[in-house]
């Protein structure tokens, strides 16, 4: 009997001991006692009728490298992992939007270059982008982004390349990531992309 089956029993008990004290004793005291009973039993019985389900952490995304032949495979992988893994649509939109917490991403893959993609992904410091959408001073977006290559997001280099291949491909670009770039697992890791020549801080303008 299932740990479930068993709290029920316990509150039919419950219920059927309220009533029985209604039933056969007379006593004010004891006759509350029982109505109480029988509502404790009840709400326990609905709440025991809902469908439990374990909250248990997302499962573990892996990268099938055959099950990828050709670049549109690696932007269709990154855009799962940019809806889900990566978090990034918590904060990122793709298209205009007043409650934006960081830049529009509509059209990036065609703005910046994929080096420099690479480098706002991975070392999002390098640059403070500013909101130039109101009037006025440009003000910093509300929100910080980290980096997506640590904790908590932890994306590999093959998740953060198929996010940059998304980007292109939703920009209307030449996907510039190709399957050959993959890190197979077991296999020595190819060399890291270069990240684009800046100053220690700039600032990027939003287009």
């Amino acid at each position: 009997m299932s740990e479930i089956a068993q709290l029920q029993l316990i509150a039919l008990a419950i219920v059927g001991f309220g009533i029985l004290i209604l039933l056969f004793i007379k006593s004010n005291f004891f006759r509350v006692t029982g109505f109480v009973s029988i509502v404790l039993g009840l709400f326990s019985l609905m709440s025991l009728a809902v469908p439990q389900m374990a909250s248990l952490p997302p499962a573990e995304e892996t990268i099938d490298i055959a099950a990828i032949k050709t670049p549109t495979d690696i932007a269709a992988l990154g855009q799962t992992i940019f809806f889900s893994k990566g978090q990034c649509a918590l904060c990122h939109s793709i298209g205009p939007s007043e409650s934006a917490r960081c830049p529009d991403l509509k059209g990036i893959g065609a703005k910046l270059s994929r080096e420099f993609l690479y480098e706002s992904l991975t070392d999002p410091a390098a640059f403070l982008y500013r909101d130039y959408r109101h009037g006025g001073v440009p003000k910093e977006y509300p929100a910080t982004m980290p980096r997506i290559d640590k904790d908590p997001i932890g994306l590999s280099n093959n998740e953060i390349l198929a996010v940059i291949a998304f980007l292109q491909q939703m920009s209307g670009e030449p996907i510039s990531i190709s399957v050959s770039e993959l890190e197979v697992p077991g296999q020595a890791p190819s060399a890291p992309v270069k990240t684009a020549e800046s100053a220690p801080v700039a600032v990027a303008q939003a287009q």
